[in-house]
């Protein structure tokens, strides 16, 4: 059974990757995946992005870019493409990631099964894990492939069959509010590890604690308003897998220690941001340094 999809790529001032990204879309191999159609949701890009996709749309049939004159957040920017899908299954990844030659299809492919509704793909960094930024992001996303062996955690690129309309538009983090809307009709959410994409960690402090402060305020809306809660959210359970794999490097036993209080002090402020309504994180706080991948 072949399976058509819309794919969804929510885009701000993304000139450095995006036409990678496409780039990474068309070189694609597909045996029992059909894309119908690429649309690019551009909000408040004020760099060359729509004019690189503008480029490539004159080269590739199937790619559509829509303008938004401002960044109203990622779920608005979801909400358009879902509502101009034309495809039963669709797929939302980030622009600012590097994808290997099958994911799509190893993404998709589960979805031929009636009783998945979602699937997440692998995400793997490609920063320098020798550098203590680096060593910071692999660790994270290595907990998250942890925990989504055992209970999936879906980010960066998902597919998903469209049996609902929209997601609330004030939502800071995107696939934590589609996961209970694909559940709650029941249906599984499948992580497939062996769908592979690179991503970019934060390369400073700073942009690192703002994108952890930011998911984790996300995620306890997502717990309390939604009654969600997300696989990767409890302090306790990242904790006794960090000692579950440790490692007796030096880097790891002197470096573990100050992610973990970096992060926890994110939580922190993530917390304090969502009980107090300190800082709004439907639109994102940029980190540029997240954005070069090559």
């Amino acid at each position: 059974m072949r399976i058509s999809v819309s794919i969804g790529i929510m885009a701000h001032n993304e000139e450095h990757n995006i036409g990678l990204l496409l780039d990474g879309l068309s070189a694609q191999k597909l045996k029992n995946v059909s894309v119908k159609e690429i649309i690019v949701i551009s909000s408040g890009s004020t760099d060359e992005t729509n004019a690189i996709v503008q480029d490539c749309c004159v080269k590739n049939p199937k790619l559509k870019l829509i303008v938004e004159p401002k960044r109203s957040g990622k779920s608005h920017a979801v909400n358009i493409f879902l509502k101009k899908a034309a495809c039963d299954v669709v797929v939302l990844l980030n622009a600012d990631l590097n994808l290997t030659k099958n994911v799509l299809e190893k993404l998709v492919s589960p979805l031929t099964q009636k009783t998945i509704g979602m699937t997440g793909c692998h995400p793997v960094p490609v920063n320098d894990a020798s550098m203590f930024m680096g060593f910071a992001g692999h660790l994270l996303w290595d907990l998250h492939h942890q925990i989504s062996l055992r209970e999936p955690k879906m980010g960066e690129m998902i597919a998903f069959k469209k049996i609902f309309k929209k997601i609330p538009e004030l939502s800071a983090v995107d696939e934590a509010n589609i996961e209970p809307l694909i559940r709650g009709q029941g249906y599984k959410a499948v992580y497939v590890s062996d769908a592979v994409v690179h991503n970019k960690s934060p390369e400073t402090i700073r942009e690192f604690i703002a994108r952890r402060r930011h998911i984790y305020a996300g995620h306890l809306a997502t717990r309390y308003e939604y009654s969600y809660e997300v696989s990767t959210l409890s302090n306790i359970k990242m904790l006794v897998l960090v000692l579950k794999n440790i490692q007796f490097s030096t880097a790891y036993l002197f470096w573990t220690p100050c992610v973990i209080m970096l992060e926890l002090y994110s939580r922190f402020l993530g917390y304090l941001d969502y009980v107090f309504k300190l800082k709004n994180h439907t639109v994102w706080e940029r980190t540029p340094s997240t954005k070069k991948l090559r």
